[in-house]
């Protein structure tokens, strides 16, 4: 199975020539590509491959600039930093769409989808994605057009007509005190929020920010240590002298709070 890398990230290049060598070692990459007009052409004085590995953000453009020159028929593996192009990618032959960073399992993955396509098409048509895919692909654009949507900043009403602009990456919880919602930043300063504690954690990304009980939203930021608490619970110390209460996560969101803590960012 001949190969191309359209990518410009020399890391990203040798990780997917890596995973690549580990999953298939009788693919052979024919080229690896690092622009838009390098792709381009190639493709004016080669044959077409048999799957092509492309990124969408390209040291001169969007590569999707390639498909108004050069009519890609071989199957496409999108593998990108950028989550916002799922609708549009599999309208050119994307069987897959793959957030970075990659690992071993998301090309074995992608590559026995186009194997199931290939079993499947006529002998004379090119392997198309059957609608089970496109509704995966639809499923992850809405997913992530749902992270799109999460608050990265709020402005603080102040004393004296003023808005304080605060970042979230600035917050290190909210918690619930004399039923009035508090948000402390990092340098130990706490401000009133109007918004409850449930809207917060709609509008908060979940990677971010977890819900440990009814009173307290954490970032991993604030996290100081953590005590195994009776009944398999945790208690969760916080970098904040001003919170002199246990905050207790219950024995049933144990594993979902490690999982949380452990997952990437």
């Amino acid at each position: 199975m001949k190969t191309v890398i359209i990518e410009d990230e020399k890391a990203a290049v040798r990780n997917l020539s890596s995973l690549l060598n580990e999953v298939k070692p009788d693919a052979e990459i024919a080229a690896i590509l690092d622009s838009i007009g390098s792709t381009i052409e190639w493709f004016g004085s080669h044959p077409m491959p048999d799957l092509i590995f492309m990124d969408i953000h390209l040291a001169d453009g969007s590569a999707f600039e390639i498909f108004n020159h050069v009519s890609i028929t071989c199957p496409i593996i999108f593998t990108t930093a950028y989550d916002e192009y799922a609708l549009r990618a599999f309208k050119v032959n994307s069987i897959d769409y793959l957030l970075k960073p990659i690992g071993k399992e998301d090309i074995e993955r992608a590559l026995a989808k186009l194997g199931n396509l290939q079993h499947t098409a006529a002998p004379d048509s090119q392997p198309r994605h059957n609608p089970h895919q496109e509704e995966e692909l639809l499923q992850l654009f809405h997913s992530l057009k749902k992270q799109e949507n999460y608050k990265t900043h709020f402005l603080i009403p102040m004393k004296g007509d003023k808005l304080l602009p605060v970042s979230v990456d600035m917050i290190l919880l909210f918690y619930i005190k004399d039923c009035q919602v508090k948000a402390v930043l990092t340098d130990g300063t706490e401000y009133n929020f109007t918004q409850t504690l449930d809207e917060l954690t709609d509008c908060l990304n979940p990677h971010l920010f977890f819900r440990a009980n009814r009173q307290y939203l954490v970032s991993r930021e604030a996290i100081k240590d953590i005590d195994l608490w009776f009944n398999s619970r945790l208690s969760i110390n916080v970098r904040y002298s001003g919170i002199k209460e246990k905050i207790l996560v219950s024995k049933a969101r144990v594993a979902e709070f490690k999982e949380w803590f452990s997952k990437k960012q």
